[in-house]
């Protein structure tokens, strides 16, 4: 690019075009407004300001996904272990570890990379062609062909290829609700704007992907691909996410908790054996790996990555996409969910709700744009049937109106929103307007235009014109010289005028978007050629009132309820109007009229951050908001030490889902690129399917803590076994690999049951976490009791079984040993001994754990209140046993592992020694403290 183009460029990204006289405009960007560009510039444009696209991360490289497998600190430590095991010549050992690893990063790939692909698999085109004027012509070509300076011509229907000042407009509508989330069209038109002008009303501009919903109009580009307002929120979403998951940091610190702990006891009994007891060093290398395979608990990343990707599949089938296998676990620590309004919580589709007509009002049910649902008199459906005037309803909202009602998978129009929620309404009272109109054909029309604010259509009917005519209620209403009532028309008093004028004010304060509808009856000669406005548009007959609103979803109200009853706050963030926000979050219970506050952007920037920060818990509403406020209130929040959700469909909202702690987009009516920053991807675009997410993610939360606990516990027994042989002097009770068997296989399959435990009948009426809880803190005086019991029970049965084949005490020292072979020479009584002791004391701390996980079901339950709750879980434990007994009773597996085949008498003992396992209960020994501390922010 030339100096001369990017002077040009850095100009263009600094105006303020909308507030600028268009001539001003055509001239900056050097253009004619009748002919377009020529071929040539456009080309030459085209190669100054690049393609008009915005820049993508696109998906994760398959390759990324794989390396991220192995970048947690507990995967590096096994991999550690492995490398460190086939050094001193445990290949065994190392082949185990090394194959455990791998297991869990194809597990984790295959996860994420499927879960990619579905996302990818959403992504669509943001506008194939434009239309614009090239040589004096009507060219379409490629949107990314599309340069500064083209001028865009703009039909119904039309995605907007690129950010454009408005040239011309014949009553130009766009929907920009994904890129400001104002929920109506927006009227366009070339008058200048003020130079603060906020985004959402910038009346002179047309943004790029936002769509043309009525009308027609030119507007010459002023801004492409990144430089456009949906490329500048782009870029923001396109810097490196730092944020990690509470589940991804409690990992990580379980892992240098772990790491600080075997790297500090491997040296303290490196150090004592070597300088105090003058061990042989190889022999006390070798000691120590034994240490750490019995600290580390190599099954746990494995059983966290396969509980996380059956989590991830129940919530595929409750329609939640997840992109990453934390984030099934983050959104169940979530205590505060951010939604859009438009598209989220309602249906992003205008409805009828209400109707006024002959001193009577009428509810309407809606679902959209879908036909269903019923208009209600006083509860009781009425059709056009039953009375005269809904039949005169029906009939002028079905003909006085251009949009077209389609059924494809869901119900849509085609055509301006407020003209299509006439549509579903005249089903409703039993009118097709297809039908309708084949019978009362359109011969003329008078354009709804912003100035006229109603617009007319003729119709021919059994030789007369039938007269439909809808808009403002106050200009319809002016124009009315009687009124519809169930006996026919009558004169309309001064009074009932203005009876209907406050009633279409009530209908104003409710958020409603108001239309008049009205008739009459003509002789065709009366009509004319010219059909003029001023004859056919008076003398009316006025028939109702109708309102109509961006509604709630049916089941959002519903949802709400069970966030709040599971402790966790709903804040809706829109940029639509704070009375219109405040009319939905009526609707839904998220607010009353008398508590809870509803702020606008022009408040929130009065606000200072620290402002903000004390009053954000209390804020139920955050109307008009721009991207920029947005990430403001979601730093108030984590700066309270809150875990935030933050849901959104649209271009806006994207910053904002990019710094969440979980970030939520939708499916079906999503941007790409807010599809792209999320952590989770709703399939239905249904705020409900976030509480059934909440839940599964408390749920598998729930369930990682049990198998943590489980394994720890496990661990910690194994270690101060360890440490207790080596503190003495006695012979190891465990080899590294009889303690990688009970790890992997005896503790892994009951483990991994644990992960698929149902969730708790109480799970949706706790509070949320705390999200600073510490997991190990809490299970640490359960770890301690049931590392003291296992050690003793081990421990005691060794020793009991050295006894038993003749070894004292004295002879067993001298037996010590620093790996599988002896500091001493053994005879061979005394390796059976020894053989025979390790094989008591392994399936004492088999049997032990096997109880144990009984235990585990849940942290406030003991065994005996729950039994067999997870028919999973005791399937696991009679396969370890199974596959326990596989090693004790084939020659060539016990021979492999160096273990002995147990007589009767054994079994007693062991027992004996195990039951223990089955009495700890947790209820007193776990403690849950984030509980507590969240209840605190709560009440905050």
């Amino acid at each position: 690019m030339s100096a001369e183009d990017q002077t040009a460029l850095a100009e263009d990204e600094r105006e303020d075009y909308y507030a600028a006289e268009t001539d001003r405009v055509l001239k900056e960007l050097n253009t004619d407004p009748e002919n377009g560009l020529s071929t040539e510039e456009a080309r030459r444009r085209l190669e100054a300001y690049g393609p008009n696209e915005l820049e993508s991360e696109g998906g994760v490289h398959p390759l990324k996904i794989l390396l991220r497998q192995f970048t947690e600190i507990l995967v590096i430590v096994l991999i550690a272990a492995s490398i460190v095991s086939g050094a001193i010549g445990e290949i065994v050992d190392s082949i185990v570890i090394m194959a455990i690893v791998i297991l869990n990063a194809i597990l984790g790939f295959v996860q994420e990379y499927r879960a990619e692909q579905a996302v990818e698999a959403l992504r669509k085109m943001a506008s194939p062609t434009a239309t614009v004027l090239r040589d004096g012509r009507q060219v379409e070509v490629p949107s990314s062909e599309v340069v500064p300076g083209d001028i865009l011509i703009l039909e119904t229907g039309d995605k907007i290829a690129a950010d454009a000042r408005v040239l011309e407009a014949y009553n130009l509508e766009t929907d920009e609700a994904l890129l400001t989330g104002e929920s109506l069209p927006v009227s366009k038109g070339p008058s200048v704007c003020p130079i603060d002008t906020p985004l959402a009303e910038r009346t002179a501009m047309v943004f790029m992907g936002t769509h043309v919903t009525y009308g027609r109009g030119r507007a010459v580009v002023t801004n492409t691909g990144m430089r456009t307002q949906m490329g500048l929120i782009a870029e923001q979403v396109q810097a490196p996410d730092a944020t990690a998951t509470s589940l991804e940091r409690k990992l990580q610190v379980l892992a240098k908790w772990l790491l600080a702990v075997v790297c500090g006891l491997c040296a303290i009994i490196f150090l004592i054996g070597w300088l105090w007891r003058g061990g042989d060093p190889l022999q006390l290398f070798m000691t120590v790996v034994a240490l750490a395979v019995a600290a580390i608990p190599e099954g746990l990343p494995a059983v966290v990555t396969l509980s996380l990707a059956l989590s991830v599949r129940r919530m595929a089938q409750r329609n939640a996409i997840v992109k990453r296998l934390s984030a099934a676990e983050a959104l169940g620590s979530t205590t505060v969910i951010c939604s859009d309004k438009t598209g989220t919580m309602t249906a992003n589709e205008m409805a009828v709700v209400r109707i006024w007509a002959d001193g009577k009002e009428y509810e309407v049910e809606s679902r959209g744009y879908a036909p269903e649902g019923n208009v209600l008199d006083d509860g009781k459906p009425i059709t056009a049937d039953d009375s005269t005037v809904m039949e005169l309803i029906a009939r002028i909202s079905a003909l006085c109106n251009d949009s077209t009602l389609v059924q494809d998978d869901d119900w849509t129009i085609t055509g301006d929103p407020t003209e299509g929620a006439l549509l579903p309404l005249a089903r409703k009272l039993g009118v097709n307007e297809n039908e309708l109109r084949d019978s009362m054909p359109r011969v003329h029309e008078i354009a709804f235009d912003s100035e006229r604010k109603r617009m007319t259509t003729l119709h021919e009917q059994n030789g007369s014109i039938f007269v439909a005519t809808k808009g403002a209620a106050e200009v319809v209403l002016e124009r009315c010289s009687h009124i519809q009532t169930e006996d026919g028309p009558r004169e309309l008093s001064a009074e009932e005028a203005r009876q209907i004028a406050d009633v279409g004010s009530s209908m104003a304060d409710d958020a409603l978007r108001v239309l008049a509808l009205a008739w009459r009856e003509m002789d065709p000669d009366q009509v004319g050629e010219a059909c003029d406005a001023d004859v056919v548009e008076t003398d009316l007959v006025f028939a109702g009132l109708v309102g109509m609103i961006d509604p709630a979803r049916p089941e959002v109200a519903q949802s709400i309820e069970e966030c709040h009853s599971a402790g966790v706050q709903v804040k809706m963030v829109t940029g639509d109007h704070a009375r219109t926000a405040a009319a939905i979050a009526r609707e839904i219970n998220l607010i009353s009229d008398d508590a809870d506050r509803v702020v606008d952007g022009v408040e929130l920037d009065e606000m200072s951050d620290e402002e903000l920060r004390r009053e954000v818990d209390r804020i139920a509403v955050f109307a008009r908001m721009a991207p920029d406020h947005k990430v403001r209130i979601l730093e108030a929040l984590q700066s309270r030490g809150h875990i935030v959700g933050m849901t959104g469909d649209g271009i806006n909202d994207a910053p904002a889902l990019k710094r969440s702690d979980i970030g939520v987009g939708m499916a079906k009516k999503g941007t790409d690129v807010t599809r792209e920053v999320s952590d989770i991807v709703l399939a239905d675009d249904n705020f409900a399917s976030i509480v059934a997410a909440v839940e599964e993610g408390r749920v598998v939360y729930d369930n990682i803590r049990k198998f943590t606990r489980f394994l720890l516990s496990a661990n910690f027994g194994e270690l101060l076994i360890i440490s207790i042989a080596v503190l003495l002097g006695w012979p190891l009770p465990l080899v590294p690999l009889q303690i990688l068997w009970v790890n992997l296989v005896t503790d892994g399959l009951p483990a991994l049951a644990l992960g698929v435990t149902k969730g708790e009948p109480d799970i949706m009426h706790r509070p949320p976490r705390d999200p600073e809880e510490n997991m190990l803190r809490d299970m640490l005086p359960y770890l301690v009791v049931v590392a003291v019991l296992c050690a003793a029970g081990a421990l005691g049965g060794f020793v009991w079984e050295m006894a038993a084949q003749g070894v004292g005490y004295n002879e067993m020292l001298q037996l010590a040993t620093g790996g599988h072979g002896a500091a001493v020479e053994m005879t061979q009584a005394q390796e059976h001994a020894l053989k025979m002791a390790r094989t008591v004391a392994l399936t004492q701390l088999v049997l032990f754990e096997l109880f144990l996980v009984f235990n585990c079901q849940s942290d406030r339950q003991s065994f005996r209140q729950i039994g067999f709750r997870n028919p999973q879980l005791f399937g696991a434990v009679v396969i370890s046993l199974a596959l326990h007994a596989v090693l004790l009773y084939i020659p060539a597996v016990r021979e492999m592992f160096h273990l002995g085949a147990l007589e009767l008498d054994d079994w007693g003992r062991i027992l004996l020694l195990a039951l223990p396992g089955l009495f700890i209960s947790p209820r007193v020994l776990v403690r849950h403290h984030g509980e507590a501390k969240s209840n605190g922010q709560q009440a905050a």
